[in-house]
């Protein structure tokens, strides 16, 4: 028990100091929010990376579809680092910091509503991303439960408290800065700990090759493959069509998340964005990749595994299964291997949540004037109040019937995702989007993924989050073909040359 106690020790003390060094850049609103969009690659790429990777993949997706797709869910960590990493920072990365920094926009919703001239565009915007936020944000605390029960004994109540508290207290104090420089610490942490993770996992089972001739003789349980030996070790695996959803919901999903395109606004130049689209893809390649090559696995520890009364696998107690056998070291690392990936996810959740809220909607609807001292307080506030709400929701629904992270996440990726990829992609380089194409994207994305969950008539949420981003693709051009078209003045404006200087090594959007 000491190295494992000794390791969260020093984590906890490191982070909370990363916070009180990071007070002095969170002095203003763009400083608190963006880091004074003077954060440097390495910095804003790990930012990305801990973002995109919580104990959601760690634990959930690399658990849930390691058992269900096998050696062929590596597809899903191929996606995301090469679409939803690499593809996502050259196709949106400098277009996005030219263009929000012209537009002022800090926030997702003042990018809507300045790029359409729309306030009702802003509003609702924020109102999605305060709903469909709070579910992805409880996800993030599930993944902890069943690893600090294995290690340490700690009832989920108290893990759910430590997180909470810890990330309250350095994102409250030194804002985006001091949850970039920690998410820095903290993805290195992920680097090391998910190779760690991997080759004692493999060497239980008698190394890679036993390991890999073991799950080949796993029979598969995949209706019109049953007793299928080998179905778990082949390269498209027992299921395609769902394992193609997963591949889209999590890879195309992150060019439409406001905490994700976030990054993009802060960093400070071209150069930088290019240096972190190679060093986030390589940080996707190595966590996501072995995440899933790890949870591919998981059909080998079925003995040691949770099942529900009906007999089917718990599959957020998959890859804690696998850990169990590991050494003391090796299992404190895995801890705080899945306690970086959750807490870096979380802060940048609620960093996201609290700012949009202040600046988008309670600033000129319901507050009408708030100076630069009064919006980060109210902030830091909220900060305070999303941490315990989503603390709240991950304690209800770690006793719900529905208790997979997976589906948690799915409904909230599915929802924002749907709702705001296509109008982001087409406006930062179509002039001919229309407001009303916009309307009618967030209204389908949300009523698809809404009415999913009541009659479920998409069998799978991660599908039906799928079909909505996929959909929103086609819904924003076909829309804008039939509506008032922008005003051609404006839109000329916006798009001049001059405000895209992307060749050159600083962006100036003066």
């Amino acid at each position: 028990m000491t190295p494992k106690l000794l390791m969260m020790a020093a984590f906890f003390a490191v982070t909370i100091y990363i916070g009180f060094l990071a007070r002095k850049s969170a002095t203003d609103i763009d400083g608190f929010v963006l880091g004074g969009r003077k954060v440097g690659p390495w910095l804003s790429a790990f930012a990305y990376g801990t973002s995109y990777f919580s104990a959601v993949v760690f634990i959930g997706y690399a658990g849930q579809f390691g058992w269900k797709y096998g050696m062929s869910a590596l597809w899903i960590g191929l996606g995301n680092a090469f679409v939803g990493s690499l593809l996502a920072w050259y196709v949106l990365g400098a277009r996005t910091r030219a263009m929000t920094h012209h537009l002022r926009a800090r926030t997702m919703p003042e990018f809507f509503g300045a790029r359409f001239g729309s306030h009702g565009l802003r509003v609702a915007a924020a109102a999605i991303i305060f709903v469909f936020l709070i579910p992805y944000t409880a996800s993030a605390y599930n993944g902890l439960s069943r690893l600090f029960d294995m290690a340490f004994g700690v009832p989920y109540e108290w893990c759910i408290a430590g997180m909470a508290a810890l990330t309250c207290v350095y994102v409250v104090l030194g804002g985006y800065m001091a949850t970039a420089v920690n998410d820095f610490v903290q993805g290195l942490i992920m680097l090391f700990g998910i190779v760690a993770v991997i080759v004692a996992v493999l060497n239980g089972y008698g190394g890679y090759t036993n390991a890999l001739i073991s799950l080949s003789q796993v029979p598969g349980d995949v209706p019109g493959m049953d007793g299928m030996q080998g179905v778990f070790i082949s390269i498209f695996g027992p299921d395609l069509l769902n394992l193609a959803g997963v591949f889209v919901l999590t890879s195309l999903g992150t060019w439409g998340l406001p905490q994700m395109v976030q990054k993009f606004y802060a960093i400070h130049s071209v150069n930088a964005i290019k240096r972190g689209a190679i060093i986030s893809t390589v940080f996707a390649l190595v966590v996501a990749g072995g995440s899933y090559f790890l949870g591919g696995f998981g059909r080998l520890a079925a003995a040691d595994i949770a099942y529900t009364a009906a007999g089917k696998p718990v599959y957020d107690s998959v890859v804690p299964a696998m850990l169990a056998s590991m050494p003391d070291l090796l299992i404190g690392l895995a801890v705080v291997l899945v306690l970086s990936a959750s807490m870096s996810t979380l802060s940048s959740l609620v960093l996201t949540s609290s700012s949009t809220l202040t600046l988008d909607f309670l600033k000129g609807n319901f507050i009408a004037d708030l100076n630069t001292r009064a919006q980060l307080i109210v902030i830091r506030v909220l900060i305070v109040v999303f941490v315990l709400i989503s603390a709240v929701i991950a304690l209800v629904h770690y006793d719900s019937p529905v208790t997979f992270i997976a589906q948690l996440m799915a409904i909230s990726w599915g929802a924002l995702a749907g709702a705001f990829l296509a109008p982001f992609l087409y406006g930062l380089y179509w002039r001919g989007v229309t407001t009303a194409s916009v309307w009618v994207c967030f209204a389908f994305a949300i009523l698809l993924v809404c009415s999913n969950m009541i009659w479920e008539y998409i069998a799978s949420p991660i599908n039906a989050g799928a079909l909505a981003m996929l959909a929103g693709l086609g819904i924003v051009p076909l829309v804008s073909r039939f509506t008032p078209q922008p005003d051609a003045d404006k839109t000329n404006m916006l798009f001049r040359e001059s405000y895209f200087n992307l060749h050159d090594n600083k962006i100036d959007a003066d």
